[in-house]
C-alpha cells in the first residue's frame, strides 16, 4: 500500500478534530485532511490545493513552535493527528516529535515518514539518492529506548515505510530533558551502519492489518468521552496486544 493511501485511511478511521503536518512540499498529503489543518514548510510549492480551512506557515518547524501560541489556528483545540515529514535527519525529526507531542491530545496519532530505508545510501545523512529517507529510522529506536510508555508501530507502506506512535503524553519531559544526549548518540557520519532488521523490514506490520485494527475505535471513543490518559492507556495497550500480540 502506498503511504498516502494509508494516511488517507487514518483520517477516516481516527476522525481527528485537527491535523498538523510538518513538511508540506507539494501538498499531496495535506489535501487528505478532513478537519482544520496546519501545514508547516519553509519552502512549500503547492501542486495540490489544500483543504478548506487549512493554514500554511512558510517557516521551519522549530520557528513555528517557538511562537507564543502556535496552535491559535485550532482555537484552543490540541493536535489530533500529525504527520512528520520534514527534514530527513534524526535530530530534526525527534525535535518535531517532542514539539508535536507537547501540543497533542493523548488520543492523537503521530506518524513519521521514511522509517524503512531500502539500502544504506538511501539512509545517508548527506543526500546521495533520488529518494532519500535519511536516518529518520533512528527516531523510533530512540522512542523505544527512552519512552517505553509509548506504543510504537512500524508499518510496511511503500516506498519507505511509516512509523505510527500512539499513547502520547503531552506532559512528558523525558525527551526534552535528554534531547542533547540522545542526539549525540543518533548523529553518526556516513555511511550509516543501518541495521539489517531495518533494511529487511523485520517486525513491520502490513498496512491493511493496521487499518483493520481495533485500537482506532478505542482512541475515538476515549477522545469523544473525554477519557484521560491514565484511564485510557491500559485499554489502548490491550487493544494493540489483541490486534498484534505486542
Amino acid at each position: 500500500m502506498y503511504y498516502r493511501d494509508f494516511l488517507g485511511r487514518i483520517h477516516e478511521l481516527l476522525e481527528p478534530p485537527t491535523y498538523l503536518e510538518i513538511g508540506v512540499r507539494n501538498g499531496d498529503s495535506l489535501a487528505l485532511a478532513r478537519s482544520p489543518s496546519i501545514g508547516i514548510d519553509p519552502a512549500y510549492n503547492l501542486k495540490v490545493a489544500p483543504p478548506a480551512g487549512a493554514k500554511l506557515f512558510p517557516v521551519t518547524s522549530d520557528d513555528f513552535f517557538e511562537r507564543a501560541e502556535p496552535l491559535l489556528t485550532f482555537e484552543g483545540r490540541r493536535v489530533g493527528f500529525s504527520f512528520i515529514d520534514g527534514m530527513h535527519l534524526s535530530e530534526f525529526a525527534l525535535r518535531d516529535f517532542v514539539n508535536v507531542e507537547a501540543h497533542a491530545d493523548w488520543t492523537a496519532a503521530i506518524v513519521f515518514d521514511d522509517i524503512l530505508p531500502r539500502d544504506i545510501p538511501e539512509a545517508n545523512r548527506d543526500r546521495a539518492t533520488h529518494q532519500w529517507t535519511g536516518d529518520v529510522y533512528k527516531v523510533l529506536e530512540a522512542l523505544e529506548e527512552h519512552r517505553t510508555d509509548l506504543i510504537v508501530l512500524r508499518v510496511a507502506t511503500e516506498p519507505t515505510g511509516l512509523g505510527l506512535v500512539l499513547g502520547l503524553d503531552p506532559d512528558s519531559r523525558v525527551l526534552a530533558d535528554r534531547l542533547d544526549a540522545i542526539v549525540d548518540g543518533l548523529v553518526q557520519p556516513d555511511p550509516q551502519p543501518v541495521p539489517q532488521a531495518v533494511l529487511e523490514r523485520h517486525g513491520a506490520l502490513e498496512p491493511d492489518a493496521v487499518l483493520g485494527a481495533s485500537f482506532w475505535s478505542v482512541l475515538r471513543d476515549a477522545r469523544e468521552r473525554g477519557v484521560g490518559r491514565d484511564e485510557g492507556l491500559p485499554a489502548l495497550r490491550a487493544a494493540v496486544e489483541r490486534d498484534f500480540g505486542r
